[in-house]
């Protein structure tokens, strides 16, 4: 016979007014702080070391390795987010009205910036693989940098209108002592789903179809010895493994993208069409799969490049602190 999950109060001494929480087991709960904290501690961490890479060594300073670099920003604050995230677990917020506000806000704007990374990504993969002659004059460092500034500025300025309400008002829409939440309107919502996810996966799902195909036919192209094609009658181009290999490497961080981000906002879809409250376990869930995208990114750099590999013994063995080490052969 399963015994009944007891219930207490977020703020005991305020009664009714304060929110509830379930009671799990003591062994449970720490269990589930020590794993969560280990992972949200991890991911600061190895997305910090990618930051380190990337801008410090001059040889990967490339288009590509600019976004991978905007994508491990997000990261990195995804990250610490899940330390508040961690306190949200039991549904119970202890931090203030006004933390709430900024905790979400920050959250919905590196959400987006992420999104909005990952579409950046696919064109940079789209125009590699199937416009190859003309990627380096169509995709250079400044116009990537012009990209990514544009990614993360409108992502702030889109997000902080949705929750300006909130923003000017914190706590107006809590129900009760405990809860953290922001409340927009209908339209809002909506031109927020279509503007941070459907329109987004669209994209990335058109994009990288053509990718792969073009990358297939490139391939077998390759077997049968028919790549190499005449530029101007003097310059021969032969379509790089290098490039297939960045194209597979970055759709499994695409891929992966996609299977922690949906869940998540199907989460806001049904709250917002049937206007019912999940559990807080549900939508903890949800939030803590979304974040842990941002874990294991690093991982598959450290996976699939070499590069990356080779900056981390660099970098832990403390030879990045010599002079000239940003010249250092990576590649």
């Amino acid at each position: 016979m399963e015994a009944l999950e007891e219930v207490e109060l977020c703020f005991p001494q305020l009664h009714n007014a304060s929110c509830k929480k379930t009671k799990r087991p003591h062994f449970e709960a720490i269990m589930t702080y020590i794993i969560l904290s280990s992972i949200s501690l991890l991911t600061a961490t190895l997305n910090l070391l990618v930051i380190i890479s990337i801008s410090h060594f001059k040889q990967l300073h490339t288009p590509t390795n600019f976004l991978l670099l905007s994508l491990a920003v997000s990261d990195f604050f995804v990250g610490l987010l899940m330390f508040f995230q961690i306190v949200l677990i039991d549904g119970c917020w202890f931090l203030g009205d006004i933390m709430c506000v900024v905790y979400l806000c920050v959250a919905y704007i590196i959400t987006a910036a992420s999104v909005g990374t990952m579409v950046l990504i696919s064109v940079d993969r789209y125009v590699a693989i199937c416009d190859p002659l003309h990627y380096s004059t169509k995709v250079t460092q400044e116009r990537v940098q012009v990209c990514v500034c544009l990614c993360w500025i409108g992502s702030l300025v889109f997000q902080s209108l949705m929750v300006k309400e909130n923003l000017e008002n914190p706590g107006r829409y809590i129900s009760c002592s405990g809860e953290c939440v922001v409340v927009g309107n209908y339209i809002a919502v909506f031109a927020d789903l279509g503007l941070s996810f459907v329109a987004p996966v669209i994209t990335i799902i058109a994009l990288y179809t053509r990718v792969f195909a073009t990358a297939v036919s490139q391939a077998h192209a390759m077997r049968s010895h028919k790549v190499a094609v005449t530029f101007q009658g003097s310059v021969t181009v032969t379509f790089q493994k290098s490039e297939l290999k960045a194209a597979r490497t970055l759709g499994i961080v695409v891929v992966t993208f996609m299977i922690c981000l949906c869940p998540y906002y199907f989460y806001v879809i049904v709250l917002t069409a049937q206007d019912i409250l999940l559990s807080a376990k549900s939508a903890a869930f949800v939030i803590c799969l979304f974040y842990f995208n941002s874990f294991l990114n690093p991982l598959i750099y450290a996976f699939f490049y070499p590069w990356f590999r080779k900056c981390l013994r660099l970098i832990v063995t403390f030879q990045i602190l010599q002079s000239h080490s940003c010249e250092a052969n990576i590649l």
